[in-house]
C-alpha cells in the first residue's frame, strides 16, 4: 500500500465531477474532511453563540442529504458507521448536527506540510519584494494595471475558479464598477476570492439565483445613487434586499405608467367615436 499524503484544495468542489450525485461513501468522507473547520470559529445559531472547535462542523442531516444526494436514512447510517469505526463523533438534536473528525490533526498537521508552508511563505515574500521593486520603477502606469502585474508574480490559490458562478458574478460587478469609474479601487486576481465568497453566501445562504444577482448588479450600477455606494460584493449582499425591492418597485411603476397612458389614449379614442356617432345621428334626424 502506498504511503504519504497529498494536498487537496477545496476548489475541487466546484468541479463538475464533484457535483455528480449521488456521492460515493469515499467521496462523502472526503467532503466531511473538507467541510470541518481548520481553526476554531464562533457560530451564531438563533440566539445562541456556539464555539465550533477545530475539526468540527455544525450542519444538519437535511443539508448532508442535499450535499450528497442521499436519503435521510442513508446519511444517518453512514454517520453511525463512521462513528463505530472511530473516524468521527456526531451529536444531533432538533436544530443541528455537530460533526467532529477524530484525530483531525492526522489529516492536516504533517511535518512535510509545515515545511511546504514555510517554503511557500518564503517564496511568496520574495516574489512580493521583487514585484514591489518592479512596481516602484513604473509608478506612472495605471493603478489597476500595476495590481494585476503584482498578482501575476504571486503564488495564487483561488477557492472559486474562474469558471464558477461565484467568480463570474463577482467579476461581473467588478467590470461594471470599472465601466462607471476606470480608477475605482477593485480587487486584483489574488483578492477576487474574497469577493466571490460574498456571492457564494448570497446564493447558498440567502437563496438568491444567478439571474436575480445579475439583474440587481445591472440595475444598481445604472442608478445614479447606488452606483456610488455598491462598490463591492460585500456591500451588494448587505443591501441586496433593499436593491431588489427598489428595482422591482421601479419596474412596477413604469409598467403602471404605460398602462395608464394606454388607458387614457383608449378613452380619448372612444370619446371621439361617440361624438362622431352622435353627429351622424343628428344629421339623419335633420335630413
Amino acid at each position: 500500500m502506498q504511503k504519504g499524503w497529498i494536498k487537496l484544495h477545496r476548489c475541487i468542489k466546484n468541479n463538475w465531477l464533484w457535483e455528480d450525485k449521488p456521492f460515493s461513501k469515499g467521496q462523502a468522507w472526503i467532503d466531511i474532511l473538507m467541510m470541518v473547520n481548520h481553526e476554531p470559529k464562533k457560530v451564531a445559531l438563533g440566539n445562541e453563540l456556539i464555539i465550533v472547535e477545530r475539526g468540527s462542523r455544525i450542519t444538519s442531516i437535511r443539508q448532508l442529504c442535499d450535499r450528497w444526494g442521499w436519503s435521510n436514512t442513508k446519511v444517518k447510517n453512514f454517520l453511525k458507521m463512521l462513528e463505530q469505526d472511530g473516524m468521527i463523533t456526531h451529536k444531533s438534536d432538533s436544530k443541528k448536527t455537530v460533526l467532529t473528525v477524530v484525530n483531525y490533526s492526522d489529516y492536516q498537521d504533517k511535518e512535510d506540510d509545515k515545511n511546504d508552508t514555510e517554503t511557500t511563505v518564503k517564496r511568496q515574500a520574495n516574489d512580493t519584494e521583487t514585484t514591489r521593486k518592479h512596481t516602484n520603477k513604473n509608478e506612472k502606469n495605471d493603478k489597476n494595471e500595476k495590481n494585476d502585474k503584482e498578482d501575476i508574480n504571486i503564488s495564487v490559490s483561488l477557492k472559486f475558479d474562474e469558471q464558477s458562478i461565484q467568480y463570474r458574478l463577482a467579476n461581473y460587478l467588478k467590470n461594471y464598477i470599472l465601466k462607471n469609474n476606470p480608477k475605482a479601487k477593485v480587487p486584483g486576481l489574488k483578492d477576487m476570492d474574497k469577493w466571490s465568497v460574498h456571492i457564494d453566501r448570497l446564493i447558498r445562504l440567502d437563496g438568491r439565483t444567478e439571474d436575480e444577482i445579475k439583474k440587481v448588479i445591472q440595475w444598481c450600477q445604472k442608478d445614479s445613487f447606488w452606483m456610488t455606494n455598491i462598490l463591492s460584493t460585500k456591500k451588494l449582499r448587505e443591501k441586496f434586499d433593499t436593491l431588489f425591492l427598489q428595482m422591482n418597485n421601479e419596474r412596477t411603476k413604469k409598467g403602471y405608467g404605460r398602462g395608464k397612458q394606454f388607458e387614457t389614449n383608449t378613452e380619448k379614442i372612444m370619446d371621439s367615436m361617440d361624438s362622431i356617432q352622435r353627429f351622424l345621428e343628428m344629421e339623419e334626424e335633420d335630413g
